[in-house]
């Protein structure tokens, strides 16, 4: 067992291919459907919003794809990302269980979310696109597409829903500081935000919502914009990969290998991105570690969704996928880890959870909070509120180890830093956070909108 608690790779390191689960997937995938005609969609219907090498790796059954150069020259201003063991944490616990963290808040942007946005920059630029559509919950996602336009030419016109709009003003001028426009969703700029509106003039957004608004500028573009997306699709999880393939190699410099792995799900993408490779040795290579997604308990899609076919977004524009839903059109509370709110998950985790092959969990906001503080107490980060939710589940789990007295290896990624949600911590602090109920009603009616699929 090596003695250090910071494990940083070489720049040379730096993965030369992403890891695509669909060469592993226990269950076949779902087919994604057309939302008029409700059947399989074609590549044709897919490129109206997305280039065809991205759609291409969307279908690919290849276990490894290419990470182009221009995109790992990029990825140098700030991978390999550190893994950190965290021993204050655990002298704080009193836990026998070792926790280790990836870091991706060392990103330009503080977040893991320029790993795809660099790429699909990247495969934009070279099949000639020269404008792109994007939706953002929190920011930090448009925050990354942001500066990923800027790097290859391209203009970006952003929908940011209105509750982290304005409860985070300063993603917003990051945003617009790399050249990008950026719109408080519900907008009057489309005719899906013009329908929210007259309908709830106060309506708060929702992610459901922005991307319809994102979808239809592209979509009625004739082609002149395309549509990106920062979660749930098989390609963005996929280029999330090179966290957990550089975590798998310093697990190994550090003479350990995780018994339980973690990450927060809102879509998908950072806990694909660390956890996918895991699942992989589980999978392939007979490991056994234990896989947890962890979500917000006011929006459960994997612990209290329905499995099954769903619309992507809140105007039914967006293709039909077979997912973990609360329904297309259900608003969730205003929780300020914002990136948390999408009222779906991505196919492949939606899957897997499914299958069995990872599990669930929900937590509520006060408690996620109370861990996020004691986590920045013992180690000095101040984590994003999603990341949080991943943080409170780590040491849920090092304190069963105190009970226990078992030595468990506790791995999770820290998936950004919270340095612009300093209004939550300060609500926190103040006693003004609030818990919010899991809406079973509001669900329950968003249920009865699900698409009529016979597949």
């Amino acid at each position: 067992m090596s003695e250090q608690y910071k494990f940083m790779l070489e720049e040379k390191k730096i993965p030369k291919a992403w890891y695509n689960i669909n060469a592993d997937m226990p269950v076949p995938p779902a087919p994604v459907l057309h939302p008029g005609t409700m059947q399989p969609v074609t590549p044709d219907f897919l490129s109206v919003l997305f280039p065809m090498s991205l759609i291409m790796q969307e279908i690919s059954q290849e276990r490894w794809i290419e990470i182009p150069e221009p995109v790992r020259e990029i990825y140098k201003l700030w991978r390999p990302t550190p893994m950190y063991r965290a021993v204050r944490l655990e002298k704080a616990l009193g836990t026998p269980a070792h926790i280790y963290y990836k870091y991706e808040g060392v990103s330009p942007v503080g977040s893991h979310k320029p790993n795809t946005a660099v790429p699909q920059a990247f495969f934009n630029k070279e099949a000639g696109t020269k404008a792109l559509t994007t939706e953002t919950g929190a920011g930090q996602w448009g925050s990354a597409l942001a500066m990923a336009c800027n790097f290859f030419g391209l203009d970006l016109e952003i929908y940011m829903v209105k509750v982290s709009y304005h409860q985070k003003p300063y993603r917003r001028v990051i945003m617009e500081n790399f050249g990008a426009q950026v719109y408080a969703s519900p907008s009057d700029r489309t005719q899906f935000g013009k329908k929210v509106l007259a309908e709830h003039p106060d309506s708060p957004g929702s992610l459901g919502i922005a991307i319809s608004e994102a979808v239809e500028v592209a979509a009625t573009s004739g082609g002149s914009k395309k549509y990106s997306l920062g979660s749930v699709l098989g390609h963005v999880l996929m280029h999330q990969t090179v966290i957990g393939i550089e975590a798998l190699e310093q697990m190994e410099m550090a003479g350990e290998y995780p018994d339980i792995v973690i990450g927060c799900a809102g879509g998908g993408s950072n806990f694909a991105g660390f956890a996918y490779p895991f699942v992989h040795q589980n999978l392939t290579n007979g490991k056994k570690a234990r896989i947890i997604a962890v979500e917000p308990a006011s929006c459960p899609s994997l612990t209290k969704g329905k499995y099954t076919f769903d619309y992507g977004d809140a105007a039914a524009m967006a293709p039909i996928v077979k997912m973990h839903t609360l329904g297309h059109t259900f608003i969730p509370p205003g929780i300020h880890a914002g990136g948390l709110r999408y009222h779906g998950m991505a196919p492949s985790v939606s899957a897997l959870v499914d299958h069995g092959d990872v599990e669930a969990q929900a937590v509520n906001q006060l408690e996620t909070f109370e861990a996020a503080v004691r986590f920045s107490r013992s180690e000095g980060i101040i984590p994003a509120p999603e990341s949080a939710h991943a943080i409170r589940v780590a040491i849920n789990e090092a304190l069963k180890c105190k009970q226990t007295g078992e030595k468990k290896v506790i791995a999770f990624n820290l998936s950004g830093h919270g340095h612009f949600d300093m209004m939550a911590f300060e609500q926190y602090h103040h006693g003004r956070l609030t818990d919010f109920e899991y809406p079973a009603a509001e669900i329950n009616e968003a249920m009865t909108h699900l698409p009529k699929v016979v597949v």
